[in-house]
């Protein structure tokens, strides 16, 4: 069991606990960046897949897991994202300016949103979210010499100082540009829950009084926090556009929101790994089930609502039986290797926890 002897107020905030730690995960980033050497361009575009989700995931997870704002909303504003970049592109603006002033954008268009929508709270707040979904389907639709409308967009070739990048004919260095953007996406999560801004995020989920009492502004912290969340999300939107190829106002539906929801809590709500955990589970589960059903039942037939069914029933059984996601296994895992022989077995028993209501009571 490794044990951290904290001597200053460093060692709180710092960014790796221990050079172990260091290693592990410069390890897994040299992986990373050798994987285009090591898988043929199909399963180099399932891991793409992978990492776009993830960014999906980091922002929802830093407005549900860390701030605790339930949103069914966000495959708005990876419309928002996406088409603000593509539409920044075709009016001659260079990738590397368009990229990050369609998450910015996003994240404006969240704020905005924010001002009415965080007034509610639970599953009000879920339903004002889920309207944002289909008020963006139909915005789209009326938009159509904006956006094309049902016909949809085609995005450019990407082009960084003479550099092209292009999903299906490149696809190595399309994964190297998603590597790169979920990299600084990551480290921003990172960092800004070492921030004071972060800890307020979580004093707010916790309990809004407490942080109302410690001198937090509950409103302007939420509404940060939905900017925050909107922009991470725009710019998976954008990375998303590339990498379907082609999108219209179908593309982002509601099932997307719902899907990332369901992502962050199988992943493990209130955790930067929690989000890699779902969307691995997002983009491997459909190849999954294609090849048992392929080997089971044969290819030429078709099951419908296979891969929601399966989908929904992992969700559930994450619920009843692990709470806290993959994630959560694996740091009880992790702990119970660490402690051993020590280890009780009532180590993890589960507390009882208590709704936001009957704690003001």
């Amino acid at each position: 069991m490794r044990i951290h002897f904290k001597t200053s107020y460093q060692h709180d905030i710092r960014l790796f606990p221990d050079r172990w730690t260091f290693c592990v995960y410069g390890a897994l980033l040299a992986l990373a960046f050798g994987l285009p050497y090591l898988l043929d361009e199909f399963y180099l575009g399932e891991v793409t897949n992978v990492l776009i989700w993830a960014i999906a995931g980091l922002g929802l997870m830093l407005l549900t897991g860390q701030t605790g704002q339930a949103s069914l909303g966000h495959a708005a504003f990876l419309a928002i994202g996406c088409y603000a970049n593509t539409i920044l592109i075709e009016q001659g603006v260079p990738f590397i300016i368009a990229f990050p002033l369609a998450g910015v954008i996003t994240g404006f268009v969240g704020v905005l949103i924010a001002v009415p929508v965080l007034r509610l709270h639970g599953i009000y707040l879920a339903i004002a979210t889920i309207a944002l979904s289909v008020l963006a389907d139909d915005i789209i639709v009326l938009t159509e010499h904006w956006s094309g409308g049902v016909s949809g967009k085609f995005p450019e070739m990407i082009n960084i100082f003479g550099f092209e990048i292009e999903r299906w004919s490149m696809p190595s260095r399309f994964y190297y540009l998603v590597l790169v953007v979920t990299i600084i996406c990551t480290l921003f999560y990172r960092n800004l829950l070492r921030s004071p801004l972060g800890r307020a995020f979580a004093a707010v989920r916790d309990s809004e009084v407490s942080a109302t009492a410690m001198g937090v502004h509950i409103a302007r912290t939420k509404g940060k926090a939905f900017g925050l969340s909107c922009m991470i999300t725009g710019w998976a939107g954008a990375l998303m556009g590339y990498y379907a190829g082609t999108f219209n106002n179908e593309t982002f539906s509601l099932v997307i929101s719902i899907t990332l929801l369901m992502m962050i809590v199988i992943g493990g709500l209130g955790s930067i790994h929690g989000a890699f955990f779902g969307a691995v589970v997002v983009a491997f589960l459909p190849q999954a089930l294609s090849i048992l059903k392929d080997n089971v039942v044969g290819s030429g037939v078709a099951i419908p609502g296979l891969e929601t069914g399966v989908f929904g029933l992992i969700l559930i059984m994450f619920i009843l039986f692990e709470p806290m996601g993959i994630y959560g296994r694996w740091l009880k895992i992790r702990t119970w290797f660490e402690l051993f022989p020590f280890a009780r077995k009532d180590m993890f028993r589960r507390q009882k926890s208590y709704l936001k209501t009957e704690r003001l009571r």
